[in-house]
């Protein structure tokens, strides 16, 4: 049973939930005065950003981080950024894994000339360097820098080490290239709601089912988004703190802000284990602690899960979809049509057996959220002396780092998943986004990883391409393999939660990875490759913009892989306009040349050309805006490119999902909400306005939309902005707004973006 209290709670003695409602008694039951605004600072939350905000302000907050963390799909162009905005060393510790574009298997040198940038920039720049096929990121900050008390910013969006303490935020590379240059990750002080476990999970059931029964109750509701999950309750001790690495990487798909678990003494002997003690402190929350809400999870009662496409809050208990499976397929197979549509077909009760089980042709356990050391070796348990099968099911298993694998091959128990059929990878996290295993045409396949948006295991509906993803436990996927790849709950098979202890051993780390930090040689040249280009420059923001749609989604949401494709596609991520030519590709494939020609207009005009010669959709737009705004210079108004989405940026935390817009001449987006900070940080921090209406949006791809002094604007309140749009009928009126933005968020899009800023204030 997972509850969610429609108010806020305090929590008395870490065990106790009392609803605000019915706070009143507290006094009289336990003789402590009630508060609200003292009670919220008790939380461990509080506690852990206190300690890291350099400001006066507990409620707007100047975040310093302990550590910072990237991968090959992200660091180059951070530290381009960074660079072009004079950084000399990285100030912090700053971990760059290899575990995106480790295959090198799409664009000749490119990916491995980017690994070859990063270990320059390590020893130019003092960092730390993981090569390819060491560890997956989140593995390796786990084991070397998350501890008790402590605060990690990385370029990731499953940054999350709460279950070790560590409050880690995942975001575009924007915010770290802020850290880098000694500034803040500024933010309001986030709300907290109590994540209260109680209980303990059932022998077969894993972290991923506990994970996927919490975003299936939240998700929808926008419970926890922008929030912190704060785990409590005596459920916390049921598990160790491997397992609980598994539900906590998942909260990323909430939309919370971050994450923080109460730490006990199985954290401390993860920590011993892995030779960092000292970063162990008891985390908890005071005797009266105030949550902005709380979700109530009887552990006991969470059954094995599966989400299936498109999204991990699609979830159901797998006997629950087994009694309605007709039912729920069919509506899987529906949204799929939209999201092909009709480019690509996807069908799954064509998978359905005569005796009414499901056929599923693949399974995947992998990266952050299924290698871990627990649950491969309940796969392997479940699977010794037993077969997958000789048929089209196939089962790939990628531990999620050297010492965990090394360790897995010293018990044997590699071997008993590689006797069963199963093939053993290295540390990637391919799977997850699209780079590796992708099914085939029409397949379904299950895995422990992290997500299972449209098209984010690797297949392509403009070539007539479609396969899906559906996200269960390790054990299930075990359970499915060991029954020839018939969909099967591990409650169905027996000999779970019989975990050998795990011994870390980190030779493989001192033989390969570079530990540089505090070692900057600053005489050392950085390493290019052919495909690593500076960023293009960009101008500052007008005073009268001129926006044209270029895109128009009405789906619910819109993820960030939507924006920019992750797979092959990420390998082009150091060339910013090569890598911009993938924009909305598989989602808007016009999207690119409409741009394109939007920038080629402003081009123009910034050479002092007519761009409304030859231009007769912006020769028709000017005529309307000189009978709007009669003192208004046309040849002053800048023009840039726009998109609309209704909720856009679920997902990664890319920042290309923005800078590929900026790129190609994008000014503004339009929405109806945000889906997560980090989606707007990247535009705000790309120089792109992040409007917002509440209206129905009465304008289509190809019309104009005017906004007249936009930059004086951005010194008001920004809640009530006018714009004009411009079509062919006629000129109607649009109300937008901008919800809050920091002084320095107004400056960074006055500038243009984020590196025209910093190079203007260090000038």
């Amino acid at each position: 049973m997972v509850r969610l209290y429609e108010e806020g709670i305090y929590l008395v003695n870490g065990q106790e939930i009392v609803p605000e409602s019915e706070a009143a008694g507290i006094p009289a039951r336990y003789g402590m005065e009630v508060t609200k605004e003292e009670a919220a600072k008790g939380t461990i939350a509080y506690g852990i950003l206190k300690a890291h905000n350099v400001s006066s302000n507990m409620e707007q907050l100047q975040i310093r981080f302990d550590a910072m963390a990237s991968h090959d799909i992200t660091y180059v162009g951070i530290i381009q950024t960074a660079r072009a905005s004079g950084m000399e060393k990285f100030p912090l510790p700053y971990v760059l894994t290899n575990c995106h574009n480790s295959l090198c298997a799409v664009g000749g040198t490119i990916n491995d000339d980017d690994h070859l940038f990063g270990l320059s920039a390590a020893k130019k720049y003092g960092g730390i360097y993981v090569p390819p096929h060491i560890a997956v990121i989140h593995q390796f900050m786990r084991e070397r820098f998350a501890g008790c008390g402590k605060m990690i910013l990385g370029s990731d969006s499953h940054t999350r080490y709460g279950a070790l303490g560590t409050m880690a935020i995942g975001e575009g590379g924007g915010e770290l290239v802020k850290q880098l240059l000694q500034d803040t990750y500024d933010v309001a002080r986030p709300e907290v709601v109590c994540i209260y476990l109680d209980g303990a999970p059932q022998p077969y059931v894993g972290p991923q089912d506990i994970a996927l029964a919490i975003i299936r109750a939240v998700f929808a509701k926008g419970y926890v988004k922008n929030r912190v999950m704060e785990f409590t309750g005596p459920g916390v001790s049921s598990m160790t703190t491997d397992f609980r690495n598994g539900i906590d990487v998942m909260t990323t798909e909430t939309t919370c802000l971050t994450s923080v678990w109460r730490t006990d003494e199985d954290t401390r002997a993860f920590l011993k284990e892995h030779g960092r003690e000292a970063d162990y402190r008891k985390l908890e929350p005071e005797k009266l602690a105030y949550y902005d809400g709380c979700v109530y999870v009887d552990l006991g009662s969470i059954k094995p899960m599966i989400a299936l496409p498109f999204h991990p809050s699609n979830a159901y208990e797998i006997g629950e979809l087994y009694e309605n499976l007709d039912e729920i397929l069919a509506e899987t197979e529906r949204r799929a049509a939209e999201i092909a549509g009709g480019r690509a077909t996807f069908t799954l009760r064509d998978k359905v057996t005569a005796d009414g089980r499901l056929r599923v042709q693949q399974g995947i356990i992998a990266g952050c959220a299924g290698g871990n050391y627990t649950n491969v070796v309940e796969a392997a348990h479940c699977l010794k002396g037993r077969s997958c099968g000789d048929g089209e099911f196939y089962l790939s298993v990628y531990p999620s780092s050297q010492p965990v694998y090394t360790d897995l091959d010293r018990k044997g128990l590699l071997a008993d998943l590689m006797d069963a059929g199963a093939v053993i990878r290295t540390a990637f996290c391919g799977p997850c986004f699209g780079a590796g295993d992708t099914p085939a045409n029409n397949a379904l396949s299950i895995r422990h990883t992290t997500r299972n948006f449209p098209n984010r295991e690797g297949s392509k509906p403009g070539n007539g391409q479609m396969s899906g993803v559906a996200l269960m436990d390790a054990r299930s996927i075990a359970a499915t393999a060991a029954n020839g790849g018939i969909l099967t709950s591990a409650e169905q098979f027996d000999g779970w939660g019989e975990v050998p202890e795990y011994h870390y051993d980190d030779r493989a780390y001192q033989s390969r990875v570079y530990m540089g930090f505090g070692e900057a040689d600053t005489d050392k040249a950085l390493r290019f490759g052919p495909n690593i280009k500076d960023w293009p420059e960009m101008e500052p923001l007008a005073e009268n913009v001129l926006l044209r749609v270029c895109s128009k989604i009405l789906d619910e949401v819109t993820t960030t892989d939507e924006l920019i494709p992750s797979g092959e596609t990420s390998s082009y991520r150091s060339n910013p306009l090569g890598l911009a030519e993938f924009a909305l590709s598989r989602r808007d494939p016009d999207y690119v040349g409409r741009s394109r020609q939007v920038r080629e207009l402003e081009t123009g005009r910034l050479a002092g050309q007519d761009p409304a010669a030859g231009d007769s959709a912006l020769a028709a737009a000017y005529e309307q805006i000189r009978r709007i705004d009669p003192e208004a210079a046309v040849s002053g108004i800048e023009i840039g490119s726009m998109i609309y989405c209704n909720k856009p940026g679920d997902g990664s935390a890319r920042e290309q999902a923005a800078s590929c817009q900026r790129v190609l001449g994008g000014l503004a987006n339009i929405c109806r909400e945000y889906a997560t900070k980090r989606y707007r940080s990247n535009v705000m921090n790309w120089g792109m306005l992040p409007l917002q209406s509440q209206e129905t949006p009465d304008f289509e791809v190809g019309d104009y939309i005017y906004l007249p002094g936009i930059r004086t604007a951005l010194a008001g309140d920004l809640q009530d902005i006018t714009a004009y749009v411009l079509t062919k009928g006629g000129v109607h009126t649009m109300k937008l707004y901008i919800a809050p933005m920091t002084d320095t968020e107004k400056e960074i899009v006055k500038a243009g973006c984020l590196i025209n800023y910093n190079r203007a204030r260090r000038k």
